[in-house]
């Protein structure tokens, strides 16, 4: 494992550790009945979110980065003019993809990130469902922890004596580095993942203008910042957003994607997608992975 600082690595338990708690809250209310009320922006809510927040919000503000602020989808949201001195703080969603939740379908994630400076340093993107997590910092890469329910054994005192590590270190040790060699699929074949509630007119021009650029194009729908995952892992290519999205649905995963050599990047410019900006929105964004070849013509 690389030089990680103390403070990445305290903040990267923590965020494991609040990511896996908050995951069981809301297996508890998916195994159950679910209700669902309306926000304002007619989004919907429903106690595992309400849940997670919670949990989450508790988790992180224990030990020592607990002066570090949270910015939560479900919480209260601080004004720009307060938020734009913060030099760290903790963006998070509790329950990425409410509706793949409340139609069962799994795909459903919790989001941590840390941002520093408009751009996100740490990432955890936990599927509960699943049971799998993607987690990484700069300063260790990009990893996929295929149970997260080892998470525990690496934070006993027992185990930590008889490996003589630290709980991240048997971490990493046991998760998959991203991207990973010979993961990838055949370049001729393009594989593009997209959002499986939120199919667009321009999403489905993006796909056909591909095809007939790149020849046969295999698309996988998905939920949530899981997205963000295939394509850090080599699962696939291109996911393409067009349409609204909110800076805690995608910092994550943002950092997930480019800690493991891909990119997120402003389909107006080229740039990655900035956090903390006063309206919190993101604009339409391409992620890319790092074996997905040279994609300059999607920009065009």
């Amino acid at each position: 494992m690389r030089m990680l600082s103390t403070f990445l690595q305290e903040g990267l338990i923590l965020s494991l550790l609040a990511a896996k708690k908050a995951g069981e809250a809301i297996l508890a209310v998916y195994e159950g009945d679910i209700d669902v009320t309306y926000k304002v922006d007619k989004t919907p809510l429903t106690l595992a979110d309400e849940r997670a927040h919670t949990i989450i919000g508790n988790q992180l503000s224990t030990k020592a980065l607990k002066q570090i602020p949270v910015l939560s989808e479900e919480g209260k949201h601080t004004t720009y003019d307060k938020r734009e001195r913060w030099e760290y703080f903790w963006l998070v969603d509790p329950l990425d993809g409410t509706k793949e939740f409340i139609k069962r379908r799994g795909e459903f994630t919790v989001n941590i990130a840390l941002i520093h400076k408009n751009s996100p340093v740490l990432g955890v993107v936990f599927v509960p469902a699943r049971g799998f997590l993607y987690f990484a910092a700069q300063g260790i890469g990009s990893y996929k922890l295929e149970s997260a329910d080892i998470l525990g054994q690496f934070f006993s005192v027992k185990e930590r004596s008889r490996k003589g590590s630290t709980p991240l270190e048997g971490i990493v040790d046991f998760a998959k580095r991203l991207p990973g060699e010979g993961r990838f699929m055949d370049r001729h074949k393009l594989t593009i993942v997209g959002s499986r509630s939120h199919a667009t007119k321009g999403l489905a021009d993006f796909v056909q203008r591909v095809k007939e650029k790149d020849g046969e194009v295999e698309f996988i729908p998905a939920g949530s910042a899981l997205k963000f995952g295939l394509i850090a892992e080599g699962s696939a290519h291109i996911y393409p957003r067009f349409g609204p999205t909110m800076e805690w649905d995608t910092a994550a995963g943002q950092c997930v994607v480019e800690q493991s050599g891909g990119a997120v990047l402003r389909l107006s410019d080229k740039m990655p997608l900035e956090y903390n900006k006063r309206d919190l929105h993101n604009p339409d964004f391409i992620c890319v992975g790092k074996h997905s070849g040279d994609l300059d013509y999607i920009f065009s």
